[in-house]
């Protein structure tokens, strides 16, 4: 297991430092459904950022690793009633579209004197199934929150559809890049992009991302 993690990481790697626009993109491995004892052998590799779509897996996932070294990102839907707890155990936020869920994220930062990352979720081909605002509401919504002090806004994240993605489309990845660009001359805590998954992050490390969320490539598919 410890040889295969090794071979396809490196190909990664390898990617991200040929194809990438931004020298410094990240890889945050997605760990959603995988073991605990997969995620330990990842650390024990090297790799400490880690992503979680649901909640109460990523509590169980998170009170067992016990390592401070993990940073651990949001990366699925929000629920109000589930802030609380994610604020105590995540340090960043990928999924912010509501100034509701942002309101709350901030109060409970609040209360346990903690600041967290987010990212403001992009619906970049205004797709009913995905979260996100539209595009072109960025800054009334950057405006509207950076009043809340608990909260850094990193950047902007975005799931674009799998069919652009097949057809090899670049639009809404340059799209993606070039508000990027003016976000982070506009704001100064700006410095993220996180757009690319394992269908896309090469085409997305080419358009700019600095920021890429892999998890099948490297587990292999979901098993239901």
């Amino acid at each position: 297991m410890e040889k295969d993690y090794l071979n396809i990481l490196s190909k990664i790697n390898s990617d991200i430092e040929e194809m990438s626009f931004d020298k410094a993109a990240r890889l945050i491995i997605v760990t959603k459904s995988q073991p605990i004892i997969s995620i330990r052998k990842l650390f024990e590799l090297g790799y400490n950022s880690f992503g979680e779509n649901y909640l109460e897996e990523a509590r169980v996932k998170i009170n067992e690793m016990n390592e401070d070294d993990i940073e651990w990102h949001f990366i699925g839907n929000i629920q109000s009633n589930k802030i609380k707890k994610i604020v105590k155990i995540f340090s960043w936020v990928q999924t912010v579209s509501s100034l509701k869920h942002a309101k709350l994220l901030n109060e409970e930062c609040k209360k346990i004197d903690k600041k967290i990352n987010i990212c403001i979720q992009i619906n970049i081909d205004d797709e009913e199934s995905k979260g996100g605002i539209d595009i072109k509401d960025v800054d009334t919504f950057i405006d509207n929150i950076s009043i809340y002090e608990f909260l850094c806004i990193r950047g902007i994240m975005a799931i674009p559809s799998k069919l652009n993605a097949l057809k090899e489309n670049e639009n809404s990845y340059n799209i993606l890049k070039s508000e990027y660009d003016r976000l982070s001359d506009k704001y100064k805590s700006v410095d993220t992009l996180s757009l690319g998954m394992s269908n896309d992050f090469r085409l997305a490390l080419n358009k700019g991302s600095n920021m890429i969320r892999i998890g099948s490539l490297i587990f292999g598919e979901r098993k239901l």
